[in-house]
């Protein structure tokens, strides 16, 4: 805690973790009113505060050097991403936290703003319209753990020069609404990288294809998420887009479309089925997606990474692409039929690939067994591997019967 008087110290350039509590000798959000010199501030513990009148006495608008601002509280979700169900929000709860938010708007020189653990229903009134307060400086913007939130605030897409948005744990927000990129008619304009991780029950993004918005978006991040299908709009409005990285998104069955990609990672979405059209991609990441059976209309293919450790034979895609490094990571036997070569049953997968780097594990050591090939040197392929190290550390019975369909 930080004791009464405070508000004394008016040079103070940075302050950190500073515990919104209202009794006792400790400082309150009222002594924050003077420190108009403030650079960097960190708010926690804000859902203790009584009364909005003690946030609007913090004066943060009045802040003008102030470029760093962190607003918090103590989070209400658990591991899994929900509500922990010992801590259930009311509405009087949701309703106070809100009025105490809308009090805490930052100067208009703000760069970097961070929320973590609001529970208002929505967010804070001067992100839902940015006409409130003009954060036209504001670049960086971080909301981490909104435990009621049910939608994100179309007032972002107004700020001119926002170029990194990250949301992580919304688990109400289900509908990404079509306002979220429709508010202005620059929307976005400037947003170079957009986040979205753990938002377990997102299920659609509505974003058509005549509406403009994100033209200089590079990198988007989806992470634990059930997302049906991949907006249209972002595929024919997100002219910039080079990375697109996809990570256990549930219901996911096809991704396609997008000439402007350059690296793809798709990794644990369980019902991915097919890849296509994708014209300029050089670096595929494929991780434990085992219903992808199509990988078509990818010419530009330069490096090709499949890891999977349960897949019995690879994947019958790769007869329809050439990319010219592959990098697999895979079970121990069927490491073995790899490194088997030209009388093995997956050498016509592999075959024209020109430098093939193919791994096994061995406890915590990913790389223990090995198979290098290099189809430039008279088709050359070098391995650590023998049908004894197979038989020694196989330890499923069922595998040494597949196996021995291959000895």
């Amino acid at each position: 805690m930080v004791p009464r008087g405070f508000s004394g110290l008016t040079n103070m350039r940075r302050l950190y973790m500073f515990r919104a509590h209202m009794d006792g000798d400790w400082s309150s959000l009222d002594e924050l009113g003077p420190l108009s010199q403030l650079r960097v501030l960190v708010l926690t513990e804000l859902e203790n505060v009584s009364a909005s009148s003690f946030a609007a006495n913090a004066r943060l608008d009045e802040k003008t050097h102030l470029i760093k601002l962190f607003l918090g509280c103590t989070s209400k979700l658990g591991d899994d991403g929900l509500v922990k169900e010992k801590e259930g929000v009311s509405e009087e709860e949701q309703q106070q936290i809100e009025k105490v938010f809308d009090k805490l708007y930052p100067p208009p020189g703000v760069e970097f703003l961070q929320i973590n653990g609001y529970f208002g229903w929505q967010l804070p009134n001067w992100m839902i319209s940015t006409s409130m307060v003009p954060l036209n400086n504001l670049k960086t913007i971080f909301l981490y753990d909104l435990a009621c939130c049910t939608q994100l605030p179309n007032g972002l897409c107004q700020l001119p020069n926002l170029q990194f948005l990250q949301v992580s744990r919304a688990p109400c927000i289900k509908h990404v609404r079509t306002g979220f990129v429709q508010a202005a008619t620059a929307s976005f304009s400037r947003l170079n990288k957009l986040s979205l991780f753990n938002m377990v029950e997102w299920e659609e993004w509505e974003w058509e294809e005549q509406v403009q918005a994100m033209p200089r978006l590079e990198e988007l991040v989806l992470n634990n998420c059930r997302l049906r299908h991949v907006p249209p709009g972002l595929a024919s409005n997100a002219s910039s887009l080079k990375i697109l990285f996809l990570e256990h998104v549930k219901q996911l069955s096809y991704i396609e479309s997008f000439p402007s990609v350059v690296e793809l990672t798709v990794n644990g979405c369980p019902d991915l089925e097919r890849i296509t059209n994708i014209p300029n991609l050089q670096k595929l990441n494929i991780q434990n997606c085992q219903k992808l059976k199509v990988l078509e209309r990818i010419a530009s293919l330069e490096r090709l990474l499949l890891e999977d450790y349960t897949m019995e034979k690879l994947p019958e895609y790769m007869r329809d692409i050439k990319p010219r490094y592959l990098q697999l990571f895979c079970r121990l036997w069927l490491l073995y039929v790899v490194a088997a070569g030209q009388s093995g049953t997956e050498w016509d997968k592999f075959s024209r690939v020109e430098h093939v780097k193919a791994y096994a594990p061995d406890g915590d050591n990913q790389r223990k067994w090995y198979v290098l090939y290099t189809r430039g040197d008279n088709c050359k392929l070098d391995s650590n591997i023998s049908s004894s190290t197979i038989f020694e550390g196989t330890e499923n019975q069922t595998n040494i019967q597949a196996l021995s369909l291959f000895v």
